[in-house]
């Protein structure tokens, strides 16, 4: 089977509306299959101005604003005939589905109804969301849900072992692979660290500057970040605060850390100024997959303190790169973060050990190891 072979059908929830880790991904991988001859074809909820332009021929997918304050993300309401009718003009040889909503179970029952290969990869734990919105009882249903999609598929790829062994926990039976992340190491890397850029925000050079990273919303633990950031101003800890992004829970979020310097949304050597600018990234989320904000943190040379959950197990070494905390042990997150924050050195070292670990992660060898996993599928369906 060579990779001119392969005709795919990427189904996405969001490929590049708003800009997020799982989208890109998703990109440098179309840019991975299409480099080396595949045939694409992506089919995802679109609109007027995306956040940035998609790799491959991007197919429209009728959604829905999401309610609740969240209408910028959108959900795709199934496959409707139009759609249908691209696809079966298209020819897959295998449909791949990023995302459980419902055009990924239409896209799923669509291959297995025209007896096409089927592969999953999994970006999000969208199982956790509902505790941060006060329906935390339906976390067993999206579970269920969740569990029978996954088994649907002839192959699941998924960013690390923590990942694997939760699905497996799950109950899902389908083979899984891992499908890890790389980081761009022009853009992230010590270098790029700017005590310019840091004193025009008004943070001095010896100030320790502890750090979010990421969109603004509840689900990215932004209510952990606030009470550990309280109580190391209780213990006296000198520190500052700077965030960088931007997200619905914007204004929530600075009343709940009032003295932090707002960065905003940074991208491009922008971003990678503004990571390698960072003293301590402080990542308290439970809702990734895999740390695509850590990786690009450690490459930076910045020590990382994080939630020990499947987003940094496995790609932090806790007391060698940073530390792994609870998910809401305020009072361990602090004082792992004022550890850092009083030994310069200790930082220093956690930061120096994060970046050659992250050298590892390189985006050619990690994407094809999901061509790879096309590849086989198809031959296991051969046999």
């Amino acid at each position: 089977m060579k990779a001119s072979d392969l005709r795919i059908a990427m189904f996405s929830g969001n490929y590049n509306y708003v800009r997020d880790g799982a989208n890109q991904a998703l990109n440098l991988l179309a840019r991975h299959l299409l480099d080396r001859g595949v045939t694409l074809r992506i089919y995802s909820p679109t609109v007027d101005e995306p956040a940035f332009e998609p790799t491959g021929d991007l197919v429209d997918v009728p959604a829905f604003g999401l309610p609740g304050g969240r209408g910028e993300y959108r959900l795709g309401l199934g496959l409707p005939g139009k759609v249908r009718d691209d696809l079966a003009a298209f020819r897959p040889n295998i449909v791949h589905c990023s995302v459980p909503d419902v055009t990924g179970h239409r896209a799923v029952s669509w291959a297995r109804d025209h007896g096409i290969a089927s592969v999953a990869s999994l970006h999000t734990r969208f199982e956790t969301y509902p505790r941060y919105y006060g329906i935390g009882f339906l976390e067993p249903l999206a579970v269920a849900l969740s569990k029978r999609f996954y088994n649907r598929f002839d192959h699941v790829v998924v960013p690390g072992e923590g990942m694997r062994d939760l699905l497996h926990e799950w109950g899902v039976t389908t083979p899984i692979d891992i499908w890890s992340r790389g980081v761009n190491h022009d853009r992230f890397n010590p270098g790029m660290r700017n005590l310019a850029w840091r004193r025009s925000l008004g943070i001095g050079d010896d100030e320790v500057a502890i750090s979010f990273l990421g969109r603004l919303v509840l689900e990215k633990g932004l209510d952990i970040f606030a009470e550990v950031v309280a109580e190391l101003q209780r213990r006296g800890v000198r520190h500052r605060v700077l965030v960088i992004g931007d997200g619905p829970a914007r204004d929530w979020f600075a009343q709940q850390v009032p003295e932090a310097v707002f960065a905003g949304f940074q991208s491009g050597d922008d971003l990678g100024r503004a990571v390698a600018s960072m003293d301590i990234f402080f990542n308290p989320s439970i809702t990734e997959t895999f740390g695509n904000v850590t990786l690009e943190a450690m490459a930076a040379g910045v020590p990382v303190v994080a939630a020990r959950a499947t987003g940094a197990v496995g790609l932090v070494a806790d007391g060698t790169t940073g530390r792994l905390v609870g998910p809401r042990d305020v009072a361990a997150y602090a004082d792992a973060i004022q550890a850092y924050c009083e030994d310069d050195e200790l930082r220093r070292k956690a930061g120096a050990a994060g970046h050659a670990a992250a050298q590892a992660y390189q985006w050619d060898r990690i994407n094809q190891v999901v061509l790879d996993t096309y590849c086989d599928v198809l031959e296991r369906r051969a046999r």
